[in-house]
C-alpha cells in the first residue's frame, strides 16, 4: 500500500507534464488534416490532369516537410531558451535533456507527417471526374 502512495506524485506528475505534448500533436494533426482537407479539390485536379498518386502525395510531402521541419526548429529553440525558468519544476531530468528534446521532436515530426499524409492519400485516390464536376 506504501508503495502505490509513494508512486502516485512521479506518475501522476508524468501524466500531467505528457499533457502539453498530446495537446500539441492533436493541434498539428488538426491543423496539417484540415489544409489538406482544403486542397482536396486541387489534387483532385491535378490526378484529372494526368499526375499520378504517387506524383500527389510527393508533392504534399515535399511542401509539408519543410513546414513541419521550421515548426520543430522553431519549438526546440524557445524550449532551449525557456529551460532556465522551468529548472525548478522539472522532476529527475535536467532542463536541456537531449533526450527529452529528441523524443518531443520525433515524436511530432512524425504525426505532422502523418497528419499531411493521410489526406493526400485520400485526395490521390479522388475520382478526377468528381473533382471536377465539385468545382
Amino acid at each position: 500500500m506504501t508503495r502505490g502512495i509513494a508512486r502516485w506524485p512521479v506518475t501522476g506528475s508524468s501524466r500531467f507534464y505528457s499533457a502539453p505534448s498530446v495537446l500539441a500533436a492533436v493541434g498539428i494533426f488538426g491543423v496539417l488534416s484540415y489544409a489538406m482537407e482544403q486542397r482536396t479539390r486541387e489534387l483532385g485536379i491535378r490526378v484529372a490532369l494526368g499526375a499520378r498518386p504517387a506524383d500527389v502525395i510527393s508533392l504534399v510531402a515535399a511542401e509539408t516537410v519543410p513546414m513541419v521541419g521550421a515548426g520543430i526548429l522553431a519549438g526546440l529553440l524557445i524550449a532551449a531558451g525557456l529551460t532556465r525558468f522551468a529548472r525548478s519544476m522539472l522532476y529527475e531530468i535536467q532542463p536541456g535533456d537531449p533526450r527529452t528534446f529528441i523524443g518531443v521532436a520525433l515524436l511530432l515530426g512524425a504525426i505532422g507527417i502523418v497528419a499531411a499524409f493521410l489526406p493526400a492519400r485520400k485526395a490521390a485516390r479522388v475520382d478526377p471526374v468528381v473533382a471536377l464536376r465539385n468545382g
